[in-house]
């Protein structure tokens, strides 16, 4: 078999537990052939202080889902800021002898630019200076099985045609369950400008352990052949959070790439909580203006009445959750904003379509 070289890219802000427990699942994959680069987005915490601390081995980890392994600690740590690791880092030689989990690259970026603008970094850096033949973006709030990137690849290499591939992600904890389904494919239905997910909530029977092709890969781990960024680009750095690889999706399957899910690769997730939780502001706000966005770039205009439909009926359900049932005034006010600045993206789409976005910047 035939190790293709892998470029993981793990986007941390302010949540370096759930990074560092991610990090130990990871280094414990039975893969051979990656490099792991954390990019921190800004954090406002000690986030970079305590993955430093994980990598000496002076933070132990502990999940129910694997027993912390001391082997590999210390873990050489290779840092850059975001302008050296746009222009390429240059001293990769530092690092290019450890095996795969005896090393780790932390580019530290000066503020938050979002799950768009964050990986967008650590894709550059790692399109430069790795010459990866795939890229793992992967969230910091997962879980991985041992098998599972090895299985991946696998499964990615069958196919040259395939760009983007995705494992079954489970909860990582469903009222005290480890088996429930979170994410397996999604389709894009464009009248909705929303997805239908398949599997989410379901107890793993073995109903979804067929492979099959999807119209998205969920963005919170996603194997993607290098020949996508060259050739549809980057993430479009507008959305910052939520969307934004469903559009990346979308455009790679418009350029001719298959995206598949691969049921033997299996993560676990937990869902949100690298925004803050599912009621969180940001989650709020950026749900509501993305899927408007989404909509303006990728399909006619003769869908949008009906999204707009969609969303007047949804605004009535949401007013009665937020404000009636959780009564969270603030969360009812993320999302009237990101509704009507949603909105004003319907509005402006000529501009939007007539911009050049450069996501093929590298």
């Amino acid at each position: 078999m035939r190790y293709p070289n892998i470029s993981v890219i793990i986007l941390n802000w302010n949540g370096w537990k759930e990074t560092i427990e991610c990090l130990e699942s990871f280094y414990q994959i039975t893969y051979s052939n990656y490099y792991v680069i954390v990019v921190d987005n800004g954090s406002e915490d000690d986030s970079i202080k305590k993955i430093k601390e994980f990598a000496e081995g002076k933070i132990k980890v502990s999940s129910k889902y694997f027993k912390y392994d001391q082997s590999n600690k210390p873990i050489k740590v290779l840092e850059y800021e975001k302008e050296e690791a746009e222009a390429g880092g240059g001293r990769e030689s530092e690092i290019s002898n450890l095996p795969p989990s005896k090393k780790l690259i932390l580019i530290k970026n000066d503020k938050n630019y979002g799950f768009a603008g964050g990986n967008n970094i650590g894709i550059r850096y790692a399109l430069k200076a790795l010459n990866p033949d795939y890229i793992l973006l992967l969230n910091n709030d997962t879980v991985v099985d041992r098998e599972f990137l090895n299985n991946l690849i696998k499964f990615a290499e069958r196919d040259k045609e395939t760009g983007i591939v995705g494992p079954k992600i489970h909860y990582y904890d469903y009222d005290g369950r480890s088996d429930v389904i979170s994410f397996t494919g999604e389709d894009i239905v464009p009248w909705k400008g929303v997805g239908q997910r398949y599997g989410s909530g379901e107890i793993d029977k073995g109903q979804w352990d067929k492979p099959m092709e999807t119209d998205k890969i969920e963005g919170s781990c996603m194997l993607i052949r290098k020949e996508v960024f060259e050739k549809v680009g980057l993430f479009d750095e507008r959305f910052f959070c939520y969307y934004e690889e469903a559009d990346l999706c979308f455009r790679a399957k418009k350029a001719g790439f298959k995206l598949k899910y691969c049921p033997d690769a299996k993560i676990w997730h937990k869902v949100a909580s690298s925004t803050g939780g599912r009621t969180s502001p940001i989650r709020i706000y950026f749900l509501a203006r993305n899927r408007f966005l989404f909509i303006a770039k990728n399909f006619p205009e003769e869908l949008w009445k009906h999204i707009l439909y969609i969303a007047f009926y949804e605004f009535w359900f949401k007013l009665g959750i937020y404000s009636l049932y959780h009564k969270d005034f603030k969360a009812l006010q993320c999302y009237l904003t990101g509704l009507i600045d949603g909105c004003k993206t319907l509005v402006t789409y000529k501009i939007i379509r007539g911009q050049d976005y450069d996501s093929k910047r590298f």
